[in-house]
């Protein structure tokens, strides 16, 4: 079997649910070595989320193949200092907590660079690291209610439907998979890391080049 292409990368994945899981999932596929990084007790809340398939979530199961994982406390100088030693062997960090929770852990960029001066940290969250909505919580309906994508999914002058799947979920983090490649490769000319900083709103946003057209043309879609 060929070498994958991520082979020899190791990722600190210390998100939780849809998001950040779905993308260390990606990265795990193209041969990354992912460590999940789980608060002791339940982890990941996804761990007892139904369906389960024995005492496992099938959508824990579902997301998180191919993955290692060890329960750190964060909150604790312990768990901080296991976790600053394991980001000195580690290329990528993938985070999904509120905008600014890892600095308060004593856990943001700048302080993850002094243990890897190339580290790159990607940040996923709903609205970004910056801007006005940064700290509003927030649900995949939220996300592609405000870009107008729930406005073009139904009958047209009919009543709304909601999609199928989760787009801003899935697509904010496969923008989250191409910023960590594109980290990596200025990494290898520059030698420098990077911060990703991915948003589910950014996503959804990113699903209607077609819709934008229509509107700058003045039509309507459909």
């Amino acid at each position: 079997m060929s070498m994958r292409p991520l082979q020899g990368i190791r990722v600190l994945d210390l998100s939780r649910l849809l998001p950040g899981p779905f993308l260390t999932m990606v990265l795990a596929d193209l041969g990354a070595d992912v460590i999940k990084v789980e608060a002791p007790g339940i982890g990941d809340y996804l761990r007892v989320t139904p369906p389960l398939l024995g005492q496992m979530s099938g959508r824990f199961l579902a997301l998180n193949r191919d993955k290692r994982s060890v329960a750190l406390d964060l909150k604790k100088p312990s768990g901080r200092d296991a976790l600053l030693r394991m980001v000195e062997v580690a290329d990528v960090v993938v985070e999904s907590f509120r905008p600014g929770v890892l600095d308060r852990l004593g856990l943001g960029y700048e302080e993850l660079k002094k243990r890897r001066a190339d580290i790159i940290l990607c940040s996923i969250s709903g609205y970004g690291q910056t801007g006005p909505y940064r700290d509003r919580p927030g649900h995949d309906l939220n996300y592609i209610g405000l870009t107008g994508l729930l406005d073009l999914t139904g009958m047209r002058d009919g009543p709304l439907a909601l999609p199928g799947a989760l787009v801003a979920d899935l697509s904010g983090a496969l923008w989250g998979v191409v910023g960590i490649l594109l980290a990596l490769l200025a990494r290898e000319r520059t030698g420098e890391g990077r911060r990703v900083d991915a948003s589910l709103l950014g996503g959804a946003l990113a699903c209607l080049p077609f819709a934008l057209a229509h509107r700058w043309a003045g039509q309507p879609m459909g």
